[in-house]
């Protein structure tokens, strides 16, 4: 019954598509989803899931000025926030890689302006880089949640022995002395315009919630253009949702604030006990949070320790967790799903010309810095 269920959805989708461009998964003229179609909206296609709209933005971007995220940008970009001068919190959350950093394990100070999966130095960190599209819907967050906010997060790698390890404190000092950066903040928060660490946080906090993915091909099929999904990505759509995988990774922005021990063997030389180590609950050891799959085609490796390198893999790894029956044909489509129809990278991280501290920026792995 489910695979007559299926083959009749499929078709259904096919014949609504009306000429559509079956392979998009941009929408047409690329212009994705949510109302993409630029006329009149289609009746919806077939979904294996109710519609829920994607989120609007926590009540803390409320008057949020332009000044702040730009200088959340800026400060994002300036290695002068990490002990050697040349890391910044882009060296680990690049475009190029999904807001990742292509690395199975991230690696911080000590290793240069060079970013990306060519990166080496002296300070390997225990886990994988989180991508951070759609960051701004996590809470917790980190992959053992010991971070309740996003201004909360984006401290923590900088005070971190083996990430930046530099105080905020001094930082925020050694920034207010600086005439460019002093005149940012004060932009910034015209009610308290003085650099101060949580300034510095907020500002970082409010650039990161820009990282917004929500115009993919998924999205232009759920506004009505069956066409924003090709016949394997629909097919895909089906069997991910018959796998029970839209369990954790939930629609529409298909991640959730869940943690679970996902089955992976220990990394050799590294101790991590995953959420145990926050909630001191043995019953917890080997929990890490759940990934979100927006632009998850550009984030390998996967997993908190980067121990699988290839989409199909880490999808084949996950199905074989539902202890239900499957096939090859069920990961491939399912890997074509996640792959493509679930792109959109359109707010990505955007490297400035230049930062106030004067600092050469982190190099990205395709040479445009």
């Amino acid at each position: 019954m489910i695979e007559v269920t299926r083959a009749t959805l499929v078709l259904a989708v096919l014949l609504v598509a009306c000429g559509g461009t079956a392979g998009s998964t941009d929408g047409p003229g690329g212009s994705g989803g949510q109302g993409g179609s630029g006329g009149s909206r289609a009746a919806a296609p077939p979904l294996p899931w109710p519609v829920t709209e994607f989120p609007s933005l926590p009540d803390v971007m409320n008057d949020v000025p332009e000044a702040r995220t730009q200088l959340g940008r800026l400060l994002f970009f300036d290695p002068l926030l990490s002990v050697d001068r040349e890391t910044a919190c882009a060296t680990c959350h690049l475009p190029q890689w999904g807001m990742g950093d292509a690395l199975p394990r991230s690696v911080g100070h000590g290793a240069g302006l060079v970013s990306g999966p060519d990166r080496i130095g002296p300070n390997t960190v225990r886990r994988n880089a989180l991508s951070l599209y759609n960051v701004a819907f996590r809470s917790p967050l980190l992959w053992d949640g010991r971070a309740a906010t996003l201004e909360e997060q984006a401290l923590i790698p900088l005070m971190t022995e083996d990430e930046m390890n530099r105080d905020p404190g001094e930082i925020a000092i050694e920034i207010g002395s600086i005439p460019e950066y002093a005149d940012l903040f004060a932009d910034a928060f015209p009610e308290d315009p003085t650099v101060t660490v949580e300034n510095l946080a907020s500002a970082l906090a409010a650039y990161q919630r820009t990282f917004i993915s929500k115009n993919s091909g998924y999205d232009a099929y759920v506004d009505g253009d069956a066409g924003g999904l090709n016949e394997d990505a629909t097919e895909g759509m089906f069997r991910f949702a018959e796998m029970g995988c839209h369990d954790c990774h939930t629609p529409p922005l298909f991640g959730s604030n869940t943690f679970a021990n996902r089955g992976l063997g220990e990394t050799e030389g590294v101790v991590d006990r995953g959420l145990e180590e926050i909630s001191g609950q043995s019953g917890d050891r080997g929990k890490f949070r759940t990934p979100p799959l927006r632009n998850v085609n550009a984030t390998q490796p996967y997993f908190h320790d980067g121990s699988v390198l290839a989409l199909s893999d880490a999808v084949r790894h996950e199905i074989e967790q539902s202890s239900l029956p499957f096939t090859e044909e069920d990961v491939r489509l399912i890997t074509a799903f996640v792959g493509s129809a679930l792109r959109d990278e359109r707010n990505q991280a955007a490297f400035p010309a230049e930062v106030p501290s004067g600092l050469p920026l982190p190099i990205d792995p395709f040479g445009a810095r």
